[in-house]
């Protein structure tokens, strides 16, 4: 069951979002609550699901991954389950969503370099038996918002 946020909880989630390294007690300076409220806030978050882990975000060219696109593909729906496995096996896909449009599903890729995106692409995306056609939009520059 899904837990209702407050204002509290998006502020809570907006600095962990900036910095999820920040301590319970930046996160309680930032936000103007007890220490206490914090802690009790971020682990009722954790527990819940909402905050699913914490990590590092990673610049891609900096981390030697210097061509990054967005892939979208058109899939045999009855196939979705071991479609999105197949999917997620692959450590060059870093996102996957289903959408609803003109495709079903598309993935954010990034890779060495042209001849490992176009790998990737032609050979481990195209060859998943689900998989009935993918269109790739290469990214020229991407940026964090938060």
């Amino acid at each position: 069951m899904p837990i209702e946020l407050d204002d509290l909880d998006r502020r809570i989630l907006h600095e962990l979002r900036k910095d999820g390294r920040a301590s319970v007690s930046a996160i309680a300076a930032l936000t103007h609550i007890s220490r206490a409220n914090a802690y009790s806030r971020v682990n009722r978050l954790v527990e819940s699901e909402v905050i699913r882990g914490f990590g590092a975000r990673i610049d891609p060219v900096l981390a030697g991954l210097h061509s990054s696109a967005y892939v979208t593909l058109t899939l045999e729906q009855e196939v979705w389950q071991d479609t999105r496995a197949r999917l997620t096996a692959i450590p060059e896909v870093q996102h996957i969503a289903l959408v609803g449009g003109d495709f079903d599903a598309i993935l954010l890729v990034r890779a060495r370099d042209n001849g490992d995106l176009r790998r990737v692409v032609l050979e481990e995306l195209q060859a998943i038996p689900g998989v009935r056609s993918t269109k790739t939009a290469l990214i020229f520059e991407d940026f964090d918002t938060v």
